[in-house]
């Protein structure tokens, strides 16, 4: 399988692509490209008069863009994966909402010659969430040229995207819905966001570097050989303050992910049992079927850990503690051994 992938995060304006693209670029782990924006011209003007500054703004963008991609993708995937924060052919969604007549005719025969020569995604990442939670966002980052931002184009612009990515073939697009995700502050939504992207990826042909558990599930950076309450310690540093619904969504998630579980362990039974005839051993059927799942093992039991240490730090339960004393009760209730 391929080692290397280009990944190119999308979605309207405010839903998260940079955050994701930084967070992917540290998990998988990856280069980041991200949209040089700020340096359009036109952009503040765009947003007090969309009319009047459409077309200057749409040309600088794909020059720009064109500029970025052309070379770059192609030179870092020679020796590492790529996340981008943006995808070139999104170029076209928003030229098809600002534009018409004879500035988009000319601006689709410029497109045209240019998205030849760029690269297409192994993968896209399409972010989606609500126009009030995109509105809220927007607000809460508070660029200047965004200030004058109206909801309508955001509802117009969220419904271009829906729109161009149902009618999206160049390459597979993975559609996360984000309104309740926050992978800033929740590890273990950003374990949940990064399994699936690399699912996605293995799917199509890829197989990244799986990072440490503690990485991936936790954010917690500490020694090597790090026991389960250091685990707990990095997620709490992590993690907002406990509440009776945070700890219900950690329950459902953990209970999903058991599910998960389930479904691969039924997969590893019904695999012994085809290698059985086979190899004639019950005992290696069942190592080999282990050693094809290991690396599905190892992203699924990571995941359904983190989620019971959400659950265990959500409830203030020390999980070491715990099994501390209750493997001590069972010795103690053990009979000894004749002598």
């Amino acid at each position: 399988m391929n080692t290397r992938a280009y990944i190119a995060i999308e979605g309207p304006i405010g839903v998260g692509k940079t955050t994701l693209a930084r967070i992917l670029g540290e998990t998988l782990p990856a280069e980041v490209l991200l949209e040089v924006f700020e340096k359009n011209p036109f952009l503040s003007d765009f947003y007090a008069d969309r009319a009047r500054y459409a077309f200057q703004t749409q040309i600088f963008f794909l020059l720009s863009r064109y500029r970025q991609q052309h070379g770059v993708i192609a030179e870092t995937l020679r020796h590492s994966s790529l996340v981008s924060d943006y995808l070139f052919a999104k170029d076209w969604l928003f030229a098809h909402l600002n534009l018409q007549g004879d500035e988009l005719q000319m601006y689709e025969r410029v497109h045209a010659i240019l998205g030849e020569q760029i690269p297409t995604p192994d993968l896209v990442v399409y972010l989606r969430a609500s126009t009030d939670i995109l509105m809220e966002r927007i607000a809460f980052r508070d660029r200047p040229y965004e200030r004058q931002m109206s909801r309508a184009y955001i509802a117009a612009l969220s419904e271009a995207y829906d729109r161009f990515f149902a009618a999206f073939t160049a390459a597979p697009v993975l559609t996360l819905d984000t309104d309740d995700v926050d992978i800033v502050r929740d590890s273990l939504a950003r374990a949940e966001v990064v399994a699936r992207v690399k699912a996605a990826l293995r799917a199509n042909g890829h197989q990244m570097v799986l990072p440490e558990i503690d990485l991936l599930a936790t954010g917690y950076e500490g020694s090597a050989g790090r026991r389960l309450a250091d685990l707990q310690r990095g997620l709490r540093s992590t993690s907002a303050a406990r509440s009776p619904s945070q700890i219900y969504r950690a329950y459902l998630r953990l209970i999903a992910q058991l599910g998960e579980l389930g479904r691969l362990l039924d997969d590893l039974w019904a695999r012994q049992e085809a290698l059985l005839p086979v190899v004639g051993n019950r005992l290696e059927s069942y190592e080999r079927s282990v050693e094809e799942a290991a690396e599905r093992l190892q992203e699924t039991l990571s995941a359904t850990l983190a989620a019971l240490l959400q659950v265990a730090n959500d409830s203030g339960v020390d999980l070491e503690s715990c099994y501390l004393r209750s493997s001590a009760a069972r010795t103690a209730r053990m009979p000894e051994e004749p002598r």
